[in-house]
Parts: C-alpha cells; sequence; structure tokens
C-alpha cells in the first residue's frame, strides 16, 4: 500500500474512472485538490470564469458524447451555492455530472467559519448523491460510490464536499486495486416485451415516442432499427431529438405546445396507440393530458421505475434501460417478421409522411427587421448535417426547434426540464471540449446571451471555437408573448439608446463590441439577404482564429411563436406555407 493525501487518490480515481475533462475556478479550500491535479497532470481543466458557468460547461461536456462525465471544481461557500443552478439542469434531464467542492475544516463546520455552507444539504435535492466527507479513510469509497451512482439507473449529478483538512490528510491507498463498482440496470425480460409488442401490433396506427433516455443509452441506432423493421413511424420528444435523424422516411415529427412540427401534432392525434421510451411524458410536449391520451393506448418503458405513472397511468409500464428494451424488441420483431406474424403499417407511415410534406410553417420572409423564421431558414441552408445545436429556452429555443434539423443522436443539445438563462455558451463550450473539431452553433436571444456572457472569454483563452447565433429582438421575447394572456407587457424591454453605439438604433447593448472585448469575433447583421455570408465568414473566422463567433441578427421587436395550451390549438401567429418557396429548408417540399 501507498500513503498519500486523499486528494491524490481522489485524481487517481477520477483518472482509473475515465473523467479527465474538469472545468472550474480555485480557491483557498479547494487548493489542495488543484495541487494534486497538478501533480498528476492527466486532468485537463478550463478555468471558467464564473462557477455557475463552469458547472455548465461540465454538463455540456456531459451531454456531448456517449461516456462523458464532465467535473466541475469550486471552492467552499459560493462557490457551491452558484453550482446548484447547473446540478439542477442536469438532474433534470438525466445527466452524468460531478461536483466537487472544497469546504472549511470539519472542526469549524457548526462555528460559521468564512465560507462555510452546508453544502450537501443545499444540493440533496438536485443530486443523486451529496456528500460532505467528513472522515479522510471514506475518500475513495465516496468517489467509487458517486461514480456507480451517476452511471446506474437514470443518471444524474453528485456532489462530493472535501473539507480543507480531509483534503490534506494521508490515508493508505492502491491505485492499482482499485475497481469501478458495477453499474445497476433494470432490464425488461422477454415476457414484459412480448405483451408490450403485442399491444404495438394490436394497433392500426402505433407510434414509437423516443425520448432522451434512447440517447443516454447509446441506444439510438437501434431506435431506428426496430422502427424498419416494424414500420412504425417515430416521435422523438426535444430530449430524443436525433435519436432518428429529421430525414429518415419513419421520422413523424416532434409534439408539443411549444418546440413541435405542425405534422408532429397532426400525426399523433390520428394515432391509436404510443409506446413511450425513455421518455418522461413532459408537459410540454403532452399538454392536457385527457386530449394527449384520448382514443389511444399506451406502454411506457423507462429505466426508473418511479417514473412509470408519474405523469398519467400507461396501460402497461417496464421498468428498463432504453438500450436493453430495444435490444430485446428487435429480436422479437425478427422473430415476428421471419413467421409473417407482423402487421404491414405502410399506409399508415405513408398517410405520416404526406402530412410531413404539407404543413409547414412559413420561413421565407423578406422583412426587414428579420422576422426570426428567416434565421433558421438560413442556418438550415449554412450548416451541415454534422452540425451540433445547443440551446436552452425562449422563443430563439422554440422557434429553433420548430424550424431546424437535426440528422443524429447528440447533435441538439438542449437544457429541456430546468431551461436556465444563461446556459447555452458555457454549454456550448463544454460541448466543443467534448466534440473537437466538429461544428458547433449555439442559439440564444439576447436576454440568454446576456446572462453568462463573460464565459466568451473563456473561448477565447483556451481556443474553444463555436459559433454562437444570437437573434436580438431587444425584448423578453417569450415572457412578453405569455404576458399577452394578461394583457400587459411589464419590465420585458431590453432596448435603449446606448450613447457609446448609435449604431445600435435602439437596441441597447451593443454585442458586437462585448463580445470583441472579451476576445471573440462578432458579425452584425440587418438584412435577411445577408444571412448566408454572415454565416460564411464566421466559419471562416472559427477556423482562422479558433475562438467564439458571434453572429448577432437584428429581428423586428415584436414575434409570437407558435404555441398553444393544448397540442390540438396551437396558435399560429404568421402565415403558414402554401408552396415550397415559402419554406424552401423543409425536410419533404410541398408540392405544387
Amino acid at each position: 500500500m501507498t500513503k498519500m493525501r486523499t486528494v491524490d487518490a481522489a485524481v487517481a480515481i477520477l483518472e482509473k474512472e475515465g473523467a479527465t475533462e474538469a472545468f472550474g475556478l480555485p480557491g483557498a479550500a479547494i487548493n489542495p485538490f488543484y495541487s494534486a491535479m497538478r501533480a498528476h497532470g492527466g486532468i485537463r481543466h478550463t478555468l471558467a470564469r464564473h462557477v455557475e458557468g463552469a458547472s455548465h460547461m461540465a454538463d455540456g461536456y456531459s451531454r456531448a458524447a456517449d461516456g462523458n462525465i464532465g467535473i466541475c471544481i469550486g471552492t467552499s461557500g459560493p462557490a457551491g451555492t452558484d453550482m446548484i443552478t447547473g446540478l439542477y439542469a442536469a438532474w433534470a434531464d438525466s445527466i452524468p455530472m460531478l461536483c466537487i467542492t472544497g469546504q472549511a475544516p470539519v472542526a469549524k463546520l457548526h462555528k460559521e467559519d468564512f465560507q462555510a455552507v452546508d453544502i450537501e444539504s443545499i444540493a440533496k435535492p438536485v443530486t443523486k448523491m451529496a456528500m460532505t466527507i467528513l472522515e479522510p479513510g471514506q475518500v475513495p469509497g465516496a468517489f467509487q460510490k458517486a461514480f456507480q451512482l451517476m452511471r446506474s439507473g437514470r443518471p444524474g449529478p453528485v456532489l462530493l464536499d472535501l473539507p480543507i483538512d480531509v483534503q490534506m490528510a494521508e490515508i493508505e491507498f492502491d491505485i492499482d486495486t482499485y475497481e469501478p463498482l458495477a453499474v445497476e440496470k433494470p432490464k425488461a425480460s422477454r415476457k414484459q416485451l412480448e405483451k408490450a409488442l403485442d399491444m404495438l401490433t394490436a394497433g392500426e396506427r402505433p407510434l414509437i415516442v423516443a425520448g432522451g433516455g434512447i440517447i443516454n443509452a447509446g441506444a439510438s441506432e437501434q431506435l431506428v432499427e426496430l422502427a424498419e423493421l416494424l414500420g412504425v413511424p417515430v416521435i422523438p420528444t426535444l430530449m430524443g431529438w436525433g435519436a432518428i435523424a429529421d430525414d429518415h422516411p419513419l421520422m413523424a415529427g416532434m409534439v408539443g405546445l411549444q418546440t413541435s412540427h405542425r405534422y408532429g401534432n397532426e400525426n399523433y392525434l390520428r394515432s391509436d396507440f404510443v409506446i413511450g421510451i425513455g421518455n418522461r411524458w413532459a408537459n410540454r410536449h403532452t399538454g392536457g393530458l385527457d386530449t394527449y391520451t384520448a382514443g389511444r393506448k399506451f406502454v411506457h418503458i423507462d429505466i426508473e421505475p418511479t417514473q412509470i405513472g408519474r405523469v398519467f397511468s400507461p396501460d402497461f409500464g417496464i421498468a428498463s434501460d432504453a438500450g436493453a428494451a430495444l435490444d430485446g424488441l428487435i429480436e422479437l420483431a425478427r422473430e415476428r417478421r421471419a413467421a409473417g406474424s407482423l402487421p404491414d403499417y405502410t399506409a399508415w407511415a405513408a398517410e405520416c409522411a404526406e402530412r410531413k410534406a404539407s404543413l409547414h410553417r412559413k420561413t421565407h420572409f423578406e422583412n426587414i427587421p428579420i422576422k426570426p423564421q428567416r434565421v433558421y431558414e438560413e442556418m438550415n441552408k449554412s450548416f451541415g448535417k454534422d452540425t451540433t445545436y445547443v440551446s436552452t429556452i425562449g422563443l430563439s429555443q422554440i422557434a429553433g426547434a420548430q424550424m431546424l434539423h437535426v440528422f443524429g443522436p447528440r447533435k441538439w443539445i438542449n437544457a429541456g426540464q430546468a431551461g436556465p438563462l444563461g446556459w447555452t455558451a458555457p454549454a456550448a463550450l463544454g460541448v466543443v471540449r467534448g466534440k473537437p473539431d466538429e461544428t458547433v452553433v449555439a442559439l440564444s436571444g439576447d436576454y440568454d446571451f446576456q446572462f453568462m456572457i463573460e464565459e466568451l472569454a473563456v473561448g477565447a483563452q483556451f481556443n474553444l471555437p463555436y459559433i454562437h447565433v444570437v437573434v436580438n429582438n431587444s425584448y423578453l421575447g417569450l415572457i412578453r408573448q405569455s404576458q399577452r394572456g394578461f394583457n400587459m407587457e411589464q419590465n420585458v424591454s431590453l432596448a435603449f439608446e446606448n450613447i457609446n453605439s448609435p449604431e445600435t438604433n435602439g437596441y441597447g447593448v451593443d454585442h458586437v463590441k462585448v463580445a470583441e472585448g472579451l476576445g471573440c469575433k462578432a458579425v452584425r447583421v440587418e438584412d435577411p439577404n445577408d444571412l448566408a455570408s454572415a454565416f460564411d465568414k464566421a466559419k471562416a473566422l472559427a477556423g482562422e482564429f479558433k475562438v467564439p463567433v458571434v453572429v448577432e441578427v437584428i429581428l423586428e421587436k415584436i414575434t409570437n411563436i407558435s404555441m398553444g395550451v393544448e397540442i390540438n390549438a396551437v396558435n399560429e401567429f404568421e402565415e403558414l406555407a402554401e408552396t415550397s418557396a415559402d419554406a424552401p429548408t423543409a425536410i419533404l417540399a410541398m408540392q405544387a
């Protein structure tokens, strides 16, 4: 056995568990851990400008690729409380992330010591485990348990809090004999899957609802294989978007009150059976449950047993890892196809495809100031199928989800349930760490962009290039739209005359100057016909300078984006597409 500091043991464990990408800020109470990282040399650390930003970077890194676990590190007190929003975002979307905080000495924890806070109690509601480690000998086991929990069942984040005297203490530890704990995931039985498939094939118009659990399980290929074997259309949720490519013939559109396609809602409303795999039945997806559930039967498969029946009771529920369930369903479907006992859903799939080719929103507007729909049309033209989009909340995210196209798993990265403003930029930097040399494009409204704008400097310092499209209407657009129901417009305008930048024409903050001041490049667009050249320029600048490039698009100030309170009653505020020229980048072109 070798005698070493607990922090040296912890860092060795990080490497053995395969978690070597860290984001954070050093401080007095966590400096021993930083000294261990320096001595070890195998953990790459990105210095953030704000601890919340570091937590979103770690979150983005975890979401970027199968098996990733990002690490967020901070000192005692406010560093831990700054991480809470990041922990919440990761917990809500089932993302594994490890937060490590420094802490006052054990003997000082009840003496109101400087920057001593009970972060364990604060973090417990938004983590799978939060622990202040009071005994040095517990450090290896706590880290071992943390990794097992992050990977087992429904994934999620963990926080480990390290008093400074515990960090400095020496223990006997042998990394060569350390082994990760077995990951625990439920697996559907053959009998359960036979019943699920019997129920599906009893339907005349079945659908598969594909949730984020499929992407978490790395099972997108299995999803597509099952859909093709059965000939059954697929409805991805917002978190499952990309599990089946948008241009796949069986991709039937997204459903919901906001981030949905017209054809997705219509296809869903004509179904008579739904099997949900790895999804939560989130309220922005379902809308009113009476409308959502009427006239159809449900099977729900989820890795977390208590998730089944949480929103509504399905006709049949199975606790299983999405990948394991899909593997079993594929085996059964192959057997039944060989026996000639699978129904033919060709006509139903063609019916869904016909709606996909006809029910479009108009995107081609020539207006100045620019209508947001045109921005997404030009993004579809400018960015290829390999693009990874990062967004979080607001009219920008809602409209983007309605009009952008995604062509693979982990190519739409979104803080779906929590939706914290400011998440987009730091998360995009984490995604760039996780997807080096790939095209990453972030999408924000001006308010989301301003929340953690300082993190752009991180991208400049560490050469993390990506393109950040900022659609600027100088409004809290989503809140303004929701205030229509109260017949008011209260505290939602961000506009002012900028005395230093009259060229902003009353839109307030000069995002171009701010971005450039933080070491990045920026382009402003005011004419829709300049969008394509601006995106080309942004790609060239990112490639040349290896820094974030902001494309600020000046929008009309008032735009209402399609949404409603029921999936059969979504309000369409703009004129709809009537010809293919109205929606030139639709996946399936409208027929003249």
